[in-house]
């Protein structure tokens, strides 16, 4: 297939180009830069623009024939989007939304969409299913949820076939070593651990000891960042077998507290890294696992990474060769 990744040169979109070339389709990233970096996009053609550019989409569509669009161009930061909600709104929906009407300009009829767990809130049963109750709490998770709102507008109304993918925790890195995760700021739990072990941080915090869990720290759901880009393509595969759109939720289904990956960490890395305690903060649920029953069903998906310490050593690869080339 001839596929563009919109957002390729960020965490999750490099990993996906690559896979994609692998594979052997035809990949075209489109980044602007803000969030991303021009060296993680190792294979296929790069443009540098904007998904919010309908004149650099229209040219572009022109141009080149797709089979499919796939989307990671969000902007993620939960703290960010509460303090300047306009920015998450604008990128994430209004952005989302030009790049859609290019969609349906040129007649491609295929799209994936990197959607969020955050979409759910505090949960209200775990592990997390489809059916939860969608009730984010924060700018983040409620622009998550309007985009695939009008998703679902669009498919009735312009048969614009869409497939929401809910991650939980994305984390690891490419086990080749060619790529990993680099936010700025950071603000995964994994990576901000290993910034701790290899010394370009002082401490990792533990955000509250006293919820309701067998440690008392708080439960996350982790997937391996292959894994994830796996469920992408073989949702973009069974969406045009069927020509149905579809929403899945992307978890390995086990939890693990905080206090649980920072042993992990200090095993896999060998170094007994300072861990300072701080207070609760608001809005952290005590538990977040994914049920993703339907999209191993559906898809036939398979997390083939599904134990912590390897998704922590791959990371930790990814942060030692980082350090070595600074």
């Amino acid at each position: 297939m001839n596929i563009l990744v919109v957002g390729g040169a960020g965490y999750i979109g490099s990993h996906m180009v690559k896979m994609l070339a692998q594979r052997g389709h035809q990949v075209m990233t489109l980044d602007n830069l803000s969030k991303g970096y021009r060296d993680a996009v190792k294979y296929g053609e790069f443009i540098e623009g904007d998904l919010g550019d309908f004149a650099t989409l229209d040219k572009l569509f022109s141009e080149r024939q797709f089979d499919a669009v796939m989307h990671f161009a969000a902007y993620i930061e939960v703290g960010e989007s509460v303090a300047h909600p306009s920015m998450y709104y604008r990128n994430n929906v209004a952005n989302t939304q030009v790049l859609l009407d290019a969609l349906r300009a040129h007649d491609i009829r295929y799209f994936i969409f990197s959607s969020t767990a955050a979409i759910f809130g505090e949960p209200e049963y775990t592990p997390i299913d489809e059916k939860h109750p969608h009730q984010p709490i924060n700018p983040y998770g409620r622009s998550k949820l309007m985009v695939e709102q009008i998703l679902r507008d669009y498919d009735a109304a312009y048969g614009l076939k869409s497939t929401c993918l809910r991650y939980f925790n994305a984390a690891g890195a490419d086990p080749e070593g060619e790529l990993g995760e680099r936010h700025q700021p950071e603000s995964h739990l994994i990576p901000l651990i290993l910034q701790a072990a290899s010394g370009r941080r002082e401490d990792i915090k533990v955000f509250g000891r006293d919820y309701d869990t067998p440690d008392g720290a708080c439960v996350r759901d982790y997937i391996h960042i292959n894994d994830l880009c796996d469920a992408h393509l073989l949702a973009l595969e069974h969406m045009q077998r069927t020509n149905q759109s579809a929403a899945y939720n992307l978890g390995n289904g086990n939890g693990f507290s905080v206090q649980q990956v920072i042993d992990a960490a200090k095993k896999v890395t060998g170094v007994d890294f300072t861990v300072t305690d701080a207070d609760p903060r608001p809005g952290d649920p005590a538990v977040l696992i994914a049920d993703a029953s339907l999209a191993r069903k559906e898809l036939g998906w398979t997390p083939r990474h599904d134990q912590l310490e390897s998704i922590i050593q791959s990371a930790w690869n990814w942060e030692v060769n980082f350090l070595s080339k600074q």
